[in-house]
């Protein structure tokens, strides 16, 4: 495995960490895109990130501070799609990048179905809890950045008078986490782009 002998890979002491510490994130992030939070034991997570424990405690501090890197993974790969909507020049455009982004993204072959905010943490079970007090504020941060964006959208005319920019960014959200959940059932990218066609066709005019 490649060394990193310079940057967040190095341990306090100096010396070089024997493992690529971008490698080890992506893994982890399959493993819970996959598992969940619950579902991922620390020996998958170590497996998969081709280190032992030690390594883990080491470069990460625990499996909850594991997760939180990895989200942010998440966020920069595969749900980046997410920030390249928020830039679209009109409301419109936003909501279909958004959409269409959230299709793309749950129904992707090198994902596992669904989408890793959603099924992070669906358990109940306290062992849970640690992965919904990360997704909770996350997913609620995206929807006020997506209401501020249409707010502007309001302010600058692109939106009828009457609409209401949280309905909208509640309304989308909800489209976005109800796509996860049928991309995880089953439906391929055309079932939910019919999904997203219908929703565009009341989008305010």
């Amino acid at each position: 495995m490649a060394e990193t002998p310079t940057g967040p890979g190095r341990p306090a002491s100096g010396r070089p960490r024997e493992f690529d510490l971008d490698h080890a994130l992506d893994q982890a992030l399959l493993v819970f895109w996959k598992q969940g939070y619950e579902g991922s034991s620390l020996s998958d997570l170590t497996t998969a990130m081709g280190i032992g424990k030690p390594s883990m405690y080491a470069a990460f501090g625990n499996k909850q501070e594991l997760f939180r890197r990895a989200l942010d993974r998440y966020a920069e790969g595969p749900g980046s799609y997410v920030a390249r909507a928020l830039e679209q020049p009109t409301a419109r455009q936003v909501a279909e990048v958004l959409l269409r982004g959230a299709v793309q993204t749950t129904t992707a072959p090198q994902g596992f179905g669904g989408c890793l905010t959603v099924q992070g943490a669906l358990a109940e079970s306290p062992q849970a809890q640690p992965a919904r007090d990360i997704l909770v504020p996350w997913r609620n941060e995206a929807m006020r950045r997506l209401a501020e964006r249409l707010r502007r959208a309001l302010d600058d005319g692109d939106l009828p008078p009457d609409a209401d920019p949280d309905r909208l960014a509640r309304y989308l959200a909800t489209l976005m986490f109800g796509i996860a959940v049928q991309a995880a059932s089953g439906l391929d990218a055309g079932e939910l782009d019919d999904v997203v066609d219908t929703a565009l066709q009341s989008w305010p005019a």
